[in-house]
């Protein structure tokens, strides 16, 4: 499949803003769903036997050994990129503490305050085990992915003829959210930020389903069956025609709508044409009346300023026009959801 018929991700409008952010950001992570679900992570007892050791090892070298300082002259020795990079992965606060812990111990002891620093050190300790804990569990956009399989829909999930159906599903979607017109509020009453993208999840689920029809039939090897059974599933075959021509309808419904957003453009960037006249043949009139002689010049800054009033009045029209054309596009695809 061409980058050119490939759909994008369809996820769920009904999941989260911060979910659907870490879906996003990790299509790794993701798993189509014609595929089984992902397997909660399983801790086996080496690996529990190995974080007993490595992750107070770990607290013990950052949180209280003067293991920063150790890492920092160790870095700038080997004058390496990456080292500094992992050095502080972490963030500033715990590079702060890892380098000013030790130091603080040190004065502490030297002032005599032994319990204090002994209290700093656990502290510290604890806080450092507390922050590797985190880090070995099982990483969010992998929860996501696996808490939220058959809600986001992959390429993997469509065969050709569903992809190209999506693709074009998308790129109206696009169309109209890209809009001038959208982007000015000129279609605001349709609320296409929250209506389009369930339309899009709708369209892609049925187009899933399509998929998976087709692919169980092709797997039942129709060739191989008796006039008899082939015609037992033909109210079957028909059915998904039925559904095929439907969800297309609602996809030509969208590219309708697309296009009338593109009207409004045109029309939305006329009126920024138009509205830019007056000035413009000012600085015309300006122009022919210092150039030209003063019974010439008399009639044409007459006539311009005809112009100009023609053409302010025809901005007022299509602003008019273009505000309309947005109020009354019918939103078709949330009257046909029952198809």
């Amino acid at each position: 499949m061409t980058e050119r018929y490939r759909p994008r991700p369809v996820f769920d409008p009904g999941i989260g803003g911060e979910e659907r952010a870490l879906l996003a950001a990790a299509p790794e992570r993701l798993v189509p769903a014609c595929l089984p679900a992902p397997a909660p992570p399983r801790l086996r007892t080496a690996t529990v036997a190995a974080r007993l050791v490595w992750i107070p090892a770990f607290a013990l070298f950052y949180g209280v050994l003067p293991g920063g300082w150790l890492r920092v002259c160790f870095v700038a020795s080997l004058d390496d990129d990456e080292l500094v990079g992992g050095a502080v992965r972490w963030g500033r606060l715990p590079v702060l503490a890892m380098m000013l812990t030790p130091a603080l111990q040190v004065v502490l002891l030297l002032l005599g305050q032994v319990e204090a620093a002994v209290v700093l050190a656990a502290a510290s300790f604890t806080a450092w085990v507390a922050g590797a804990l985190r880090y070995v569990r099982e990483p969010a956009a992998a929860r996501a992915a696996r808490e939220h399989h058959g809600r986001y829909l992959l390429p993997a999930d469509f065969d050709q003829p569903a992809s190209g159906l999506l693709v074009r599903a998308q790129r109206a979607v696009d169309g109209v959210l890209g809009s001038r017109s959208h982007c000015a509020g000129l279609l605001d009453d349709i609320n296409n930020s929250v209506v389009l993208p369930r339309q899009e999840y709708a369209i892609a689920d049925a187009l899933a389903e399509h998929t998976r029809l087709r692919r169980e039939r092709r797997a039942q090897r129709p060739e191989r069956l008796s006039p008899h059974v082939l015609a037992l599933l033909e109210p079957q075959d028909r059915a998904l025609d039925l559904s095929v021509r439907s969800v297309t309808g609602r996809i030509e419904a969208l590219e309708a709508y697309a296009r009338r957003a593109g009207e409004a453009d045109d029309a939305y960037h006329e009126a920024g044409v138009l509205q830019e006249l007056p000035e413009q043949n000012a600085r015309y009139r300006d122009l022919l009346a210092s150039t030209v002689g003063d019974a010439m010049a008399g009639e044409e800054i007459r006539g311009m300023a005809e112009d100009a009033r023609r053409a302010e009045l025809a901005l007022r029209e299509r602003v008019a026009g273009a505000v309309r054309a947005g109020h009354e596009l019918d939103p078709p695809l949330s009257s046909r959801r029952g198809r």
